[in-house]
């Protein structure tokens, strides 16, 4: 199967969020409380409850403003490290898509995906489950486009073929974003300025610091636990317990004490 993926263009993007409330209809996601911080980026960040948010960068060139939007959510990488770095298989997958998948009935709680994802994405919800943008996985399987394309009135989300989506971008003369990173990403974006004013990695990669613990002091500090734990046993069916010696009795008081 052909990979799908999300080409985000957002020179069209007007801010209206309408990617929100379209994920929030179609996956029963909660309402949640905000509080007006001065800003029109509400809430400030993924939540459980929101797969997909609009992020507002707002630029002063001196007698101008200068707005710049990002839609932010799951990346569906190719090479991703929440699927990299979990220990319980199935609980992060891959769809035939290409796209992110998640599990909650496998997740085990171990937040290794939070610390594994370069882009900051995966969310805990109040059961202690992995959660994040799916890519509308049910309604592609029935032929349907994810519910945040289906709700902007822009087209700067669209979705499909990857290879073609990104052909068009290049022949449009657009920049794309996340083509060849971690082996392809499967939310391509055109930026109107430099990844590192949207907040996003110029060359994004899974922290090597995850793979130290998870491959490397982990494993070596239950392989010493446990060797411990050998060690004692052997010492114990090889000489025995510990023998007192004359005269030494611990449980005895001493005179006059």
């Amino acid at each position: 199967m052909a990979r799908k993926a999300f080409l985000i263009d957002m020179s069209r993007c007007i801010a209206c969020r309408a990617c929100q409330v379209g994920c929030k209809q179609w996956n029963k996601l909660d309402p949640e409380a905000t509080v007006n911080r001065g800003c029109y980026e509400n809430p400030p960040q993924l939540t459980p409850q929101l797969y997909n948010q609009m992020q507002f960068i707002e630029q002063d060139n001196g007698d101008q403003l200068r707005w710049l939007y990002l839609n932010k959510r799951c990346m569906h990488c190719a090479d991703a490290g929440c699927i990299k770095v979990c220990p319980s298989a199935g609980a992060l997958y891959h769809t035939p898509e290409g796209l992110v998948g998640f599990n909650q009935d496998k997740c085990i709680e171990c937040n290794y995906c939070v610390n594994g994802c370069p882009f900051d994405v995966p969310r805990y919800d109040a059961r202690k489950k992995v959660t994040k943008c799916h890519a509308c996985i049910d309604r592609i399987a029935n032929g349907m486009l994810p519910a945040c394309v289906k709700a902007c009135p822009t087209q700067t989300l669209r979705f499909g073929d990857r290879d073609s989506l990104i052909a068009e971008a290049k022949a449009a003369g657009k920049k794309v974003y996340g083509e060849n990173d971690l082996k392809g990403l499967g939310a391509v974006y055109i930026l109107e300025d430099s990844p590192e004013t949207y907040k996003l990695p110029a060359k994004p990669a899974i922290p090597a610091s995850i793979f130290l613990w998870k491959d490397v002091v982990k494993p070596f500090g239950i392989l010493g636990f446990w060797g411990a734990v050998g060690a004692a046993l052997l010492h114990y069916v090889t000489f025995g317990p510990k023998k007192l010696e004359n005269g030494e009795d611990h449980d005895t008081p001493e005179k006059g004490a």
